[in-house]
This record gives C-alpha cells, sequence and structure tokens, in this order.
C-alpha cells in the first residue's frame, strides 16, 4: 500500500523567559507531523512488515524532512532533534515502530541537518488528542545535556484507530540558561578517562 496521508501538523514555540530571566538567545522549536492510514490495518496479523516499510517509510521521510526545514529555514540551523510515532487503537505498537525505525525513514532527516547522533524517539498507541512527544538531543553529541529537550503537542482527530502519527521534531538552540553539565563531565568525575570526550562518528538509526 502506498502513503495515504489524510493531513499535515506543524507546530512550532519560542521561548523567550525561563525561570524569570530572559533568554540570551531564545529557544525555537518546530515540530512536522503526518496523519497517514495504517498500512497493515484491517488485516490481522502481518508477519512481514517489510514491504510497506518500502513503499511508505522513504516517501514519509523525505516529506517530513522538508516540511521541518521549511519551519526551521535550513538544516544547518537545526541543533537538536527527534522523532515519534502514534499508532492508533486497532493498530500495534510494533506498526509505529515500522516506519520510524528504518534507515529508510530517519536517514532523511539526518542526512538533511548533517546529523552524527542517533534520532531520539517515542513510538506508543494512542487515539484522537493523544500527546506527541518528540525527545530531542544534539545531532552531533548525544551526550550535550543542553539539547536534551522535549516536543509535546496533539492533534485532536488523529490517530483514528486505522491510523498512524508519524513526527519529526527539531530545536534551534538548547535549553536557556542550561547549567547541569554534559555526561563527558560526570564520567571525568566519575574516573572514566576511556569516555570523557564527544564521539566522532555516529550514524545510526535508533
Amino acid at each position: 500500500m502506498p502513503l495515504q496521508l489524510r493531513k499535515l501538523v506543524t507546530y512550532s514555540e519560542t521561548t523567550l523567559i525561563e525561570g524569570g530571566r530572559a533568554a540570551i538567545t531564545p529557544l525555537r522549536l518546530h515540530a512536522a507531523a503526518a496523519v497517514l492510514t495504517n498500512p497493515w490495518a484491517g488485516r490481522g496479523f502481518v508477519e512481514d512488515l517489510k514491504p510497506e516499510i518500502a513503499a511508505v517509510a522513504p516517501e514519509l521521510g523525505a516529506l517530513l524532512t522538508q516540511e521541518v526545514l521549511k519551519l526551521t529555514g535550513s538544516g544547518e540551523a537545526v541543533e537538536g532533534y527527534g522523532k515519534a510515532a502514534i499508532v492508533g487503537t486497532s493498530g500495534e505498537v510494533e506498526h509505529a515502530s515500522a516506519l520510524i525505525h528504518t534507515l529508510r525513514f530517519g536517514n532523511h532527516y539526518r542526512k538533511a541537518v548533517g546529523a552524527k547522533s542517533y534520532l531520539a524517539f517515542t513510538n506508543v498507541r494512542g487515539g484522537p488528542n493523544a500527546p506527541v512527544v518528540i525527545p530531542l538531543m544534539h545531532k552531533l553529541d548525544e551526550g550535550m545535556r543542553s539539547h536534551y529537550l522535549t516536543i509535546q503537542f496533539s492533534i485532536l482527530d488523529a490517530p483514528a484507530p486505522d491510523e498512524i502519527v508519524v513526527a519529526l521534531g527539531a530545536s534551534i538552540g538548547g535549553r536557556p540558561h542550561h547549567r547541569i553539565g554534559d555526561r563527558y563531565q560526570d564520567l571525568k568525575e566519575l574516573g572514566d578517562t576511556q569516555h570523557t570526550t564527544a564521539p566522532l562518528d555516529v550514524a545510526s538509526d535508533a
């Protein structure tokens, strides 16, 4: 089954003040979500999900990447990134996972923003107005805690029981006034001398 898209939804927010103090650089969060027909809906237990993954995931990844870049202005502007999927109540969580945990989906976004980190994710089952929760991490360094962020919004009429919501999220900037350090400082303080620097290259799809 090819991609059957019902609607596209975008979300943006800008944080100007955090903790009662103005942000030196406002934090901008953006997301793009697709509401699509679950390609496995109504078919009972499907053993082999690969044909639908191959048919839907590449187009979906390219489409959502394009929508996110419209919001951010460019791939270079994106600092934190992540993904999420919600399958409707007639589907399996495996259906949500199938569309986002494949290089056919994630590599579109990763290449567009020049990322090395894996894409943080959520994949759950829910009904209309279920929260779309997209965890973010820095696109180049998963140990950079300043970019541990979460985008959350909902779509009033999605997902229907036979639908899936798939979303990509992005941040321009990290948390205003971030001051908890990063994991490499923790490792150094705990005596780990082998993993105290950021990885040079991580190119996988969670």
